[in-house]
């Protein structure tokens, strides 16, 4: 599931020359053969790097299922609800009463809470059931080649590299996602390589296999990625009428106590201290379900940048703690993928940056939705509506 979350690397060992990284396309064993001779230049033994590259394959299916991402087009309502099943909460409560010292462990050592690495477990492999079945090597050189994000791929080759030379991963048997992520919680090979931890201290790192290697690792990524020790997340709450939604989103940050003294109340339980700032997200508009977001929801997206999975990841853990169900409220009807694809064309069209004519409600073309409602004297929470796409 981690398929809109590739980081460029950030690789310790070596960094590839700009030219290099933008590197892609024409004849495909022409190209294995540039990346090859790359990595000697690296300071790779010649055998080593020939032995790696050695059978890599070009795979359809890869790139097939990078263009095929339409599970992110769903609302917020339809995709949590597909999502977080009673299966998956009664199988989220199990391992947690099942890896307790493990997730005691975790936060202990980095400050991470049960809830947030549980729903990323979950949600990435069904908690280690369905792990992909793509080789690493022929995924990752694959999407290097294509001339899509071939500087977010072409690093990650290197990295596979380095640990094929360390002796954690074989080229012809380390399968994982499509897009070349390894093990429970779905690894790219440079956070493998900057963040992997033994966790139950055997003495290797096995990702793939080993439950609490992973979920050590991934609290140890959080970590490194600025997650702030036992902090909140995200918490629902609810909005007063009249207020002004222009206020909403993820541009604007404000103490809780500010929040709530503009009416805004905890939907349940009660909301962190008055000092610590938080955003409202509407992820449905202002007849659907609130939240309130805290630092920590914004580091999630160095995990995965779509803004619907980390949402729906962030509510699921605090399910997993507890939450109630949110209050699903009554959202108006939204757009359709190609309504979706005209609405973001006009936006570009006005001069707005909506990150790509894709279908998809992100985070860029939430908020110039939120800019245009406002000027048309609309709603101004960020949900597109029929109503909108005619307006403009």
């Amino acid at each position: 599931m981690r398929i809109l979350s590739i980081l460029a690397a950030s690789l310790t060992f070596s960094i590839a020359s700009a030219a290099q990284a933008q590197s892609c396309g024409g004849d495909f064993g022409s190209f294995v053969n540039d990346l090859r001779s790359e990595a000697v230049s690296r300071g790779y033994d010649s055998g080593l790097a020939e032995t790696f590259f050695r059978g890599v394959q070009r795979n359809q299916a890869v790139i097939n299922a990078d263009r095929s991402q339409g599970i992110f087009q769903r609302p917020f309502l339809d995709f949590s609800r597909a999502l977080i099943s009673q299966n998956r909460m009664a199988a989220g409560r199990s391992r947690l009463d099942q890896y307790r010292s493990v997730f005691d462990r975790a936060r202990s050592e980095f400050g991470v809470q049960p809830g947030i690495l549980l729903a990323f477990w979950a949600f990435e492999t069904d908690f280690g059931a369905n792990q992909g079945n793509f080789n690493t090597v022929n995924a990752l050189v694959t999407l290097a080649h294509d001339c899509r994000r071939p500087e977010i791929f072409r690093p990650q080759v290197f990295a596979a590299l380095e640990m094929y030379r360390r002796g954690e991963l074989d080229p012809r048997s380390t399968q994982g996602a499509w897009a070349g992520e390894i093990g429970m919680v779905q690894k790219l090979p440079s956070d493998i390589i900057d963040h992997a931890v033994d966790g139950d201290g055997n003495g290797r790192i096995d990702l793939q296999n080993s439950a609490a290697d992973a979920l050590m690792s991934a609290a140890s990524m959080l970590r490194a990625n600025g997650w702030r020790a036992n902090e909140p997340w995200l918490h629902e709450v609810t909005i007063p009428q009249g207020m002004d939604l222009t206020r909403t989103g993820l541009r604007t940050e404000m103490s809780v106590s500010d929040w709530q003294a503009m009416g805004v109340r905890p939907a349940h339980g009660s909301l962190p201290s008055g000092d610590m700032r938080g955003s409202i997200i509407l992820p449905q508009g202002h007849r659907g379900p609130a939240f309130m977001v805290f630092h920590n929801y914004r580091v999630l997206f160095e995990w995965n940048q779509s803004f619907i999975y980390v949402t729906t990841a962030a509510y699921f853990g605090t399910r997993l703690m507890g939450a109630p169900v949110y209050q699903a409220g009554t959202p108006e009807t939204g757009l359709n993928q190609d309504q979706m694809r005209d609405l973001q064309q006009r936006l570009t069209q006005r001069g707005y940056d909506v990150g790509g004519i894709d279908g998809i409600l992100g985070a860029n073309t939430r908020a110039a939705v939120q800019d245009v409602q406002a000027e048309l004297g609309l709603p101004a929470d960020g949900w597109p509506t029929p109503q909108l796409l005619r307006s403009l």
